[in-house]
């Protein structure tokens, strides 16, 4: 099953917030959609540069750090962000590149947090929230009749918070399922990433839907869990659908 050619971020015309201050950021492949209490456009570049350059740099070292779909060995001399993506990575059971959207999105969303008390930061379809009242995350999952129809009510004592998806018809990200849209729940919103990744992995057929929530769900640190594939889903864990 070949993915969709679905236009690039077009989801992020739906964003409907008012409160917020929304800006888009473009580092070399590293595309960011910020949502902040004021213009952090120049503060959020350089922050997403140093990441950007801390992964580039790990990779010349180790370049097996981006191609490798197996868990890579912890390196206490990593930078930060690198020791998150290994760890979590590893939690899933897949490669270290399957979480450096989400961490990407956690790293500058937390540093940004000093400049303004809530952030969104999207990032591909994996966000990074932390705000002061509720927001609803809805759920685009390509051609299935349920996509947009689906929401995540996030209240302001759970956050911040990462909600991931990953999806096997959708976008250019590696996928070895077919889910329409895997969504997982997590305080790490790197693990929320890989973990998207791994059971998004496991979904062929509706009756694997069961046993993916159960994959995702039972690993440490997942909150809940929601697939679609068709006009099938299913969600598990402390998870609340608007």
């Amino acid at each position: 099953m070949t993915k969709k050619d679905y236009k690039e971020r077009f989801y992020r015309g739906w964003v409907k917030g008012k409160d917020l201050l929304t800006q888009e950021i473009v580092v070399a492949e590293t595309d960011l959609y910020i949502s902040a209490e004021k213009d952090i456009k120049e503060i959020a570049e350089r922050i997403v540069k140093k990441y950007r350059s801390e992964i580039e740099g790990y990779i010349k070292k180790l370049p097996e750090f981006r191609t490798s779909l197996q868990p890579l060995d912890p390196d206490s001399g990593a930078p930060d962000i690198v020791k998150d993506m290994i760890r979590a990575s590893k939690a899933a059971g897949v490669g270290p590149m399957a979480s450096v959207a989400g961490a990407m999105a956690e790293f500058v969303g937390k540093e940004l947090l000093s400049n303004s008390n809530q952030v969104i930061v999207e990032n591909g379809g994996d966000i990074f929230i932390a705000s002061d009242i509720e927001r609803t995350v809805a759920i685009f999952a390509g051609d299935s009749p349920l996509s947009k129809k689906l929401s995540i009510k996030v209240r302001p004592g759970d956050m911040p918070l990462g909600i991931c998806t990953s999806s096997g018809t959708i976008g250019h990200s590696l996928s070895f399922g077919k889910a329409d849209a895997c969504v997982i729940i997590s305080k790490s919103t790197s693990l929320a990433d890989a973990v998207a990744t791994a059971a998004c992995n496991k979904v062929k057929t509706r009756e694997d839907i069961k046993p993916a929530l159960g994959f995702a769900t039972s690993i440490k640190g997942i909150q809940g869990a929601l697939i679609v594939l068709g006009k099938d889903f299913g969600a598990s864990g402390n998870i609340e659908l608007a």
